[in-house]
């Protein structure tokens, strides 16, 4: 026997005990970390040792906030409904984050301060109240979307009253009734707000969400024309059915032009399957969809080009006016930069899926459709037009009182604009047959009756009673300040 294996065994058997009373030791640190408030204690015995992260999302309102969502959701599910399921909701911007405005603003709803009164309802309580506007405008908008309000700020869109108040013979001269304006025209292009006696917003200028309507806190413009309310989907704005809320008709029918093009009809046999809810200025060609739509050539960033709400960018011309001509020469809005750069702007975006030989040839096409309109059409009509009014044939205020006078205005307004347009939008069909066939038959009819008066200086028949024409002819002072 070794004669030191005693002492090993004894050696062993303590090594034994050391580690089983180290065992428990840890066992015993393991419940005091996992105790309520070890961390509290750990922090002030042992400030070197890792901590667990804690993780937690405050999401809390005023009691106001609260109120409105809780009211609104009994007297306007609908309203609630569209809040909720939108990214406003998922971000807690709640109905007082876009209404709530300060006592004795413009804008501030004075109905509204009455539903506090009538104790029908838990949440519409004199403790809740708070002053509200009930019309949400860029400037509210502009709190936490500063860029897109001033892009938008400074397009034809928002100014578009002071456009057509500035060329538009309709409103100058009265030609259409206050109502027939506010059903029609101002629908799309926008009213200048007003409040009634009683403190009630006009009935003859709301509701309305025109992309020009001016508002009661001096911001012009209506985000919900195109992010309609309470949802305000980037989705919805995205989608052709938004534009074509306004460009469709005879005059400026870009949305039955962009569906017969072939943009339009892969639009409708794939545009289901496309993600047009991808963030904003992350909605990318070939990846979330394959051939654009209005708001992807005219709005959302591409390539190197980035997003704006300037709906105004990107033109090299004019195709709504009378004489084709380019952007900064369109005097009662003229653009600050120059044609070429934003013709870049727009090509860059046409090549994210087409060749540059296919861009630029498409372009030296739509240059060509521009300069046989202006030669071939419209100078010529303006100039026998002129000849009319030299010799006293048809007076210059005539308007839509003379046929004759019309065949002109039709002839630019309607044909003209639908040869340009289907040109710039690859629609065949509208810029032969619904354009230049028609601007043919429009030309000949307007000259064989004007070269007849001239011939036999004879007037032009100018209707004595215009229906309807009872408009006022009163500029905006909102707009063009007071008259002097």
């Amino acid at each position: 026997m070794d004669p030191d294996e005693p002492n090993m065994a004894k050696g062993w058997r303590e090594m034994k005990k050391a580690i089983t009373l180290l065992g428990m030791a840890l066992l015993a640190v393991m419940a005091w970390c996992l105790a309520p408030g070890a961390a509290l204690a750990q922090d002030k015995t042992a400030p070197n040792q890792a901590k667990v992260k804690e993780f937690r999302i405050v999401r809390g309102m005023s009691p106001q906030a609260r109120a409105c969502i809780e009211c609104h959701k009994i007297v306007s599910p609908g309203i609630f409904d569209d809040w909720a399921n939108s990214r406003h909701a998922s971000a807690n911007i709640s109905c007082a984050d876009c209404h709530l405005v300060k006592e004795g603003e413009a804008d501030v709803s004075q109905a509204h301060y009455k539903v506090y009164e009538k104790g029908d309802n838990p949440w519409a309580t004199s403790k809740y109240r708070a002053p509200v506007a009930g019309v949400v405008t860029p400037k509210d908008c502009s709190r936490c979307h500063p860029d897109e309000a001033k892009q938008y700020s400074v397009s034809k869109h928002a100014n578009t009253l002071q456009i057509i108040w500035t060329i538009d013979p309709w409103l100058n001269y009265g030609l259409n009734s206050d109502l027939e304006r506010t059903n029609g025209c101002f629908h799309c292009h926008g009213t200048v707000l007003k409040k009634d006696k009683d403190g009630k917003l006009d009935p003859l200028t709301w509701p309305n969400v025109g992309v020009g309507r001016v508002n009661l806190d001096g911001s012009k413009g209506s985000c919900a024309a195109c992010h309609t309310r309470h949802r305000f989907a980037v989705s919805e704005a995205r989608k052709p059915d938004t534009c074509g809320q306004c460009h469709l008709g005879p005059d400026h029918p870009q949305i039955e032009i962009w569906d017969e093009s072939k943009h339009g009809a892969i639009y409708r046999s794939a545009g289901t399957k496309w993600n047009f809810n991808a963030a904003p200025g992350t909605w990318t060609p070939g990846v979330d969809y394959r051939t654009p739509t209005c708001a992807a050539c005219h709005m959302s960033g591409s390539g190197p080009v980035l997003t704006t709400h300037d709906v105004t960018e990107r033109l090299s011309w004019e195709l709504q006016a009378p004489l084709t001509i380019r952007p900064q020469d369109f005097k009662p809005w003229p653009a600050k930069s120059s044609w070429q750069q934003e013709r870049k702007k727009m090509q860059a975006i046409c090549l994210q899926c087409h060749s540059d030989q296919w861009v630029q040839s498409h372009y030296a096409q739509m240059d060509g459709v521009i300069r046989d309109y202006n030669e071939v059409y419209f100078k010529p009509t303006k100039k026998k037009l002129g000849e009319l009014y030299a010799k006293g044939l048809m007076p210059k205020d005539a308007f839509f009182k003379a046929p004759l006078w019309v065949e002109f205005y039709e002839l630019w307004h309607h044909e003209g604009r639908r040869a340009r347009m289907g040109a710039a939008m690859m629609a065949p069909d509208y810029s032969w047959w619904h354009g230049f066939y028609e601007c043919k038959k429009r030309y000949v009819k307007f000259h064989e009756e004007a070269d007849h008066l001239i011939s036999e200086h004879k007037k032009a028949y100018v209707a004595p009673y215009f229906p309807g024409a009872t408009g006022s002819t009163t500029k905006p002072p909102q707009i063009f300040g007071k008259k002097k």
